[in-house]
């Protein structure tokens, strides 16, 4: 299950070849492991008991030779490196070089038993201290008999780390219990080294996966725990496949916005190729948080950042369910059940099995089944609640208080409503063994769960998987990830209301054998069919197929610019022609960690980066170089910044253009109606208004409305109103063209594009300057829009066989109306193939040089441009294909032959291209 986006601009074809590939992947493992089960059907069901299963798995390692070969002598095709914060082991030390080894059959050691086909290895921490070196060495001998690796934790970073961070701020923030309340500044300098101890944990345990990696490996991360390793394993190898899965729920993006370190943590997941989460709501609010807090986009396949696409799915783990199924036939269970029913003959019997934790809702249980108890007199003496509370994190006073108070409402219960024979409520603080849990599952009635928030609740599986005898009835909580997977054969309540949970036990209680029937089957078919084998199956085989489509997307992308051919090519050269962008490309960077911290202000006063200004007035200064500022921004904004400078600047997208040693003058055609522009800004203030934290620009030729730091969904669906209303009214019969940005909407004379207009500042140029000699190089750097790229493919000899898709322009165009003025969105490749012959004719046999001036004046936008399109002989220009360097900054789907990601590489670059001067 994949998430979904309302501007989503993917290849609809990469994504049905995904899907084919991944149900092509599907059927070969139904194949694989249908021979499995032929191969071991003569195996007894004692085989299965308890944790010998697990055993023989992680045992099987040592039984194999080198060249990943599996102990039935067939070969393992992947490594899979499963990183987790503990081990599937616990180790306990019998001397200085001796350890003892207890498996801990885990739901995640027993999904990977299904996953035939790759080699598994646990990297994990063992759950003990190790500070002497040949301690550790015995313990990693012992543990790679296990295939298990560990890392070797001190007590500090332990405690801080695990104690601290994970189990003190991340796991009550994800169980919407919130963040623990700062009374002192000595908590808040606890909580920034407990986030520092993360962090460095997160790094031990990269550098033991980073020692043991080899190519082609598949890393799967898993929990809170490890939130920064796919971060800090890319940072080491971008090439590494790299997954990371969520054990718990994910909280709405207002209640994760609360963590101080909230985008770290969001970018360094971004950092894996695929995301995965057991339910679609839990990947939503994911997206949502990479959307609203860090400004990144979402798309229905995950999150995009800068054109990088970190998938998000949602992938329900599930459970073994041949193990339940199984141990069911053995004579230890059949005993216990034999002993039960005995027990509570002539009683139904409703179970609860929890940990004792603040999640798990039990409390809210025991009241519901008393309420239930107190309105229906009939059933006192013919129910039993059996609940079993796991006792957990028993240091903690809150667990304390818990455990306090669930023990004192069942005493309550029981003395209200027991007799000196029989009591309706049997608690046990304490686990039960595997062979008792089933006894126990097989003979319920109706099973209770009733957590506040859950993950998933894999105990509603196992009483499932038990129940084909006896078709009890799933009362269900709505806030347990198993919701998703079995509302439809569970009673589904809300634990926070008493009287209906109440009512819902009396529902299950009075059930007719036959919708019971029906009930029991719906969610028995779920569980053996998505187990935890085929969950694990799904997400590795995903992972595989993310990197591959990852790969092919590559491919699409343009190369980041060669700086050195740049440079050494402009210092081979004689006449220069830089034409640079400014927002975004020349501007100073506002540090802010995300989105909703952003700087508004700060980001709305445009101001060339400090550090631009002596390689700026360098390159200026040379002779040789021509440097032209290109920009949306007014004629204010750009004689603020660049009026030192010996440079052309060409303002509102080259509609004014001028020398900075002369005036001002209009590239408008004399015929231009800006008629509309009074009733666009009606239009703008009133949505400006709306629209908190949206603001708009008024310029001389067109307006631009700006939602950046609105809230996302609501920016978007304002700006589709925004749309339909001005297409309906005031432009509905004006030549207006409607470009539109990631998150803003610019309404701008027809015809208006960078690359038109590039046509009649270079002949202003040519004319001013009498230039003799050709130009041979030609560099330009901008973050423009989608419509304004025709820059980029105005000086390309010919379009590039894999267009992103922008037309190219003619020069005609600026004074012609437009095909389609709704919308700033491209032509066809045919149509784009066609205009670009056109446009490749005109430039070389259209034009005549002619110095005759033209000093009329247009508004109060000085005097007209001197030089026509039509009045230049494109013999000025001598590219070579080699002298040619289009740069996009921050936009991976673009026209343009290279990328650099910041401005702040941009001004690197430029520094280093001046010393070339």
């Amino acid at each position: 299950m994949v998430m979904p986006a309302n501007n989503y601009n993917g290849n609809s074809s990469v994504t049905a070849n995904r899907i084919q590939r991944l149900l092509r992947g599907r059927e070969l493992r139904k194949n694989i492991k249908a021979a499995y089960s032929n191969e071991s059907n003569g195996n007894e069901a004692g085989d299965l008991e308890s944790n010998s299963f697990v055993e023989q798995f992680l045992e099987g390692a040592s039984a194999a030779r080198e060249g990943w070969e599996k102990p039935d002598g067939g070969l393992f095709t992947q490594r899979l490196l499963v990183v987790a914060n503990r081990l599937p082991v616990s180790a306990v030390r019998r001397g200085e070089e001796s350890w003892s080894l207890e498996v801990s059959g885990g739901g995640l050691v027993s999904a990977l038993l299904g996953v035939k086909e790759v080699e598994a290895k646990w990297i994990g921490w063992a759950g003990v201290n190790v500070p002497d070196e040949p301690g550790q060495r015995a313990l990693t001998k012992a543990l790679a008999e296990k295939r298990c690796i560990p890392v070797f934790l001190d007590e500090d970073i332990v405690h801080q780390y695990y104690n601290g961070y994970c189990n003190n701020i991340l796991w009550p923030l994800f169980h919407y219990l919130g963040l623990p309340q700062e009374d002192r500044l000595a908590t808040t300098r606890s909580f920034q080294s407990q986030f520092a101890a993360y962090k460095k944990a997160n790094q031990m345990f990269a550098d033991v996966v980073n020692e043991h990696y080899e190519e082609g490996d598949v890393v799967w991360c898993h929990d809170y725990h490890l939130m920064f390793l796919p971060k800090c394993l890319k940072e080491r190898n971008s090439n590494m496949k790299v997954g990371w899965f969520l054990h718990t729920p994910f909280p709405s993006s207002e209640i994760h916005r609360t963590l101080p370190s909230r985008s770290e943590l969001l970018r360094s997941v971004l950092a894996a190729d695929l995301v995965g989460f057991h339910t679609y709501d839990y990947a939503r609010h994911f997206v949502s948080a990479c959307t609203r807090i860090v400004g990144l986009e979402g798309t229905p396949e995950g999150v995009e950042d800068h054109g990088r696409l970190t998938r998000v799915a949602a992938f329900p783990i599930g459970i073994d369910s041949d193990r339940f199924i199984h141990a069911l036939e053995s004579h230890q269970v059949q005993e216990h059940i034999k002993e039960l029913k005995e027990r509570f003959s002539g009683r139904k019997v409703m179970l609860g099995v929890d940990r004792l934790d603040m999640i798990k809702g039990i409390p809210q249980k025991i009241l519901a089944f008393e309420k239930f108890l107190e309105e229906n007199q009939y059933w006192r003496d013919k129910v039993v609640l059996l609940q079993i509370a796991v006792p957990t994190r028993t240091d903690v006073p809150e667990y304390q208080k818990l455990t306090s108070q669930v023990h004192e409402i069942v005493g309550r219960i029981n003395g209200r409503f027991g007799t000196l024979t029989t009591v309706p409520i049997h608690h046990l603080d304490r686990s039960l063994d595997f062979h008792a849990l089933c006894a126990l599952y097989a003979v319920t009635d109706v099973a209770l769960v009733t957590s506040l928030r859950d993950g998933m609740n894999l105990v509603s599986y196992e009483f499932v998987a038990c129940q084909d005898a006896k078709r009890g009835v799933l009362i269900l909580s709505e806030f347990a990830g198993a919701a998703q997977s079995l509302g439809a054969g569970a009673i589904l309540v809300n634990p926070w209301n008493i009287t209906e949970v109440a009512a819902s036990i009396g529902q299950a209680l009075n059930m007719s054998a036959e919708e019971r029937e029906k009930r029991h089957l719906h969610n028995f078919l779920h569980v053996t069919t998505h187990t935890a084998q085929e969950w694990a199956e799904t997400f590795v085989s995903e992972l595989n197929d993310t990197v591959v489509e990852a790969q092919q997307r590559i491919r699409q992308v343009p190369p980041h610019l060669p700086v050195e051919e740049a440079i050494e090519r402009y210092s081979q050269s004689s006449n220069r022609l830089l034409i640079l962008g400014f927002n975004a490309t020349l501007t100073e960077p506002v540090d802010t960690p995300d989105r909703r911290g952003g700087d508004q202000i700060r980001e709305m006063d445009l101001k060339l980066h400090p550090d631009l200004k002596e390689p700026l007035k360098k390159l200026c200064s040379d002779p040789k170089t021509t440097v032209v500022i290109l920009s949306g921004s007014e004629r204010a904004v750009l004689d603020e910044n660049f009026g030192d400078y010996n440079m052309w600047l060409a303002a509102e997208n080259g509609m004014f253009l001028r020398s900075t040693r002369g005036d001002w003058m209009t590239t408008m055609p004399e015929h231009s109606n800006l008629e509309w522009v009074d009733s666009v800004k009606h239009v703008f203030e009133y949505f400006t208004e709306r629209t908190p934290r949206s603001h708009f620009e008024l310029r001389e030729t067109s307006l631009v409305w700006n939602y950046k730091y609105a809230d996302v969904e609501f920016g978007r669906l304002q700006a589709r109103d925004m749309l339909q209303h001005l297409w309906t009214g005031p432009i509905s019969n004006a030549s207006v063209d409607v470009v539109q940005g990631s998150r803003s909407v610019e309404v701008r004379a027809v015809g208006v594009t960078k690359g038109v207009t590039i046509v009649r500042i270079l002949g202003e140029i040519v004319h001013s300057k009498s230039i003799s000699a050709p130009i041979d190089y030609v560099l330009c750097v901008g973050h423009s829009l989608g419509k304004d790229e025709d820059l980029y493919t105005f000086f390309e000899p010919e379009l590039p066989p894999d267009g992103i898709g922008i037309t190219r322009p003619k020069p005609s165009d600026a004074t012609k109306p437009s095909g389609d003025r709704r919308t700033g969105k491209c032509g066809s490749k045919s149509s784009q193939k066609q205009t670009h012959q056109r446009h490749t004719d005109n430039k070389r046999n259209s034009y005549s040089n002619n110095n005759n001036n033209n000093n009329n004046v247009a508004g109060n936008g000085g005097r007209r441009s001197s030089s026509s399109p039509d009045k230049i002989k494109w013999n000025v220009l001598d590219l070579k294909g080699d002298n040619y360097f289009s740069c996009a900054v921050g936009r991976i789907r673009t026209n343009a032959r290279y990328l650099l990601p910041t401005s702040d590489d941009v001004v690197s670059f430029l520094t280093d291209l001046s010393r070339a001067s």
